[in-house]
């Protein structure tokens, strides 16, 4: 199923991802090379450019036919780099999109500044819009984004972190991101209000879906899949939704293991998969996935106020594939 919802997709965006392709690599333009090269090594490494397409068509549905949308969208793509970088930093991440990661081949401070680089890159590109709305929103997203990223190292390694909080740091971490790239499309193509309100709670509600999906992936996919070590997050200190609900319903012995594990940076891959059973047996996964699943059944609910366009069918397999996929 979630194959033939993937080859669907890619048919019908094929395209569009070449020419964001194209757009990333011609609008990155710095006058320094040690720029292009660490940029590179993470934004040329695979990703699924889900923002800039987004953008794209959520503009296109609204409306908007014009050919500058695909040198718009990468603004979405070089904030989400931007940020990937910093995290790595921060995190002591090993490894991003199957590679090593871009701190420990160039060193931290060259990769901050090359984030720093992109950040400033997608502001730029904001304002080439001419839309204080879109420019208004990137700032507001940059500073909402940096504050997710606080409120999650504040509480690093916290057995006592709530769903409420869990939400609250994918919220700004993760789903202003892609509400603001669906957002910008309707924006920019002029739409009424209330259609970008709609807009904007499809990307949001996708959003949170896509990153409850991703935590889920953290202890279901192999390594070599998820292009990164699996347990990472939680080796790094990061309580999502899995662990979360899964200290909610566990024995107290079982809980006092999970919080032992928690502070061990250097935890062994049989304890990690005595954590996977367990959350196994209080069925951690399948609530993780039914969440994510609402979600993207209120983001497909969105969708019902705008009037018909032939995007419509690719933003719902969109919503529906966040959920299914496997990396």
């Amino acid at each position: 199923m979630k194959k033939q919802i993937k080859q669907k997709i890619m048919s019908a965006v094929a395209n569009d991802l070449e020419q964001i392709e194209s757009h990333l690599n011609s609008n990155l333009d710095p006058y320094l090379e040690l720029v292009q090269t660490i940029a590179g090594h993470i934004l040329f490494s695979g990703g699924k450019r889900l923002r800039p397409l987004l953008m794209i068509l959520c503009a296109r549905m609204c409306g908007y036919d014009r050919e500058d949308i695909f040198h718009f969208s990468t603004m979405f793509e070089y904030l989400h780099v931007a940020t990937l970088l910093h995290d790595d930093v921060i995190d002591a991440a090993e490894m991003r999109r199957g590679k090593k990661a871009a701190h420990l081949v160039f060193g931290a401070a060259e990769t901050v500044l090359t984030g720093d680089y992109l950040l400033a890159k997608s502001l730029s590109i904001a304002g080439e819009t001419g839309k204080m709305e879109i420019i208004q929103l990137a700032a507001r997203i940059t500073s909402e984004m940096a504050q997710g990223e606080l409120l999650q190292m504040k509480n690093q390694r916290n057995p006592h972190l709530t769903q409420g909080d869990y939400f609250k740091i994918v919220n700004s971490k993760t789903a202003v991101l892609i509400q603001a790239a669906c957002e910008s499309g309707a924006i920019l193509a002029g739409a009424s209000q209330d259609i970008i309100g709609s807009v904007s709670n499809y990307g949001k509600n996708m959003g949170i879906a896509f990153q409850i999906a991703d935590d889920i992936l953290d202890y279901t996919a192999q390594t070599h899949i998820l292009g990164k070590n699996a347990g990472a997050d939680l080796r790094e200190g990061k309580l999502t939704l899995p662990v979360i609900y899964t200290l909610q319903k566990a024995s107290e012995q079982e809980c006092a293991f999970i919080k032992e594990l928690i502070q061990d940076v250097h935890f062994s891959h049989s304890a990690f998969e005595k954590l996977i059973d367990i959350m196994e047996k209080v069925g951690s996964i399948s609530f993780c996935l039914e969440k994510a699943k609402s979600y993207s059944e209120k983001a497909r609910e969105s969708l019902m106020h705008i009037p018909e366009a032939s995007e419509h069918s690719v933003l719902f397999d969109i919503a529906d594939f966040v959920v299914a996929r496997d990396s």
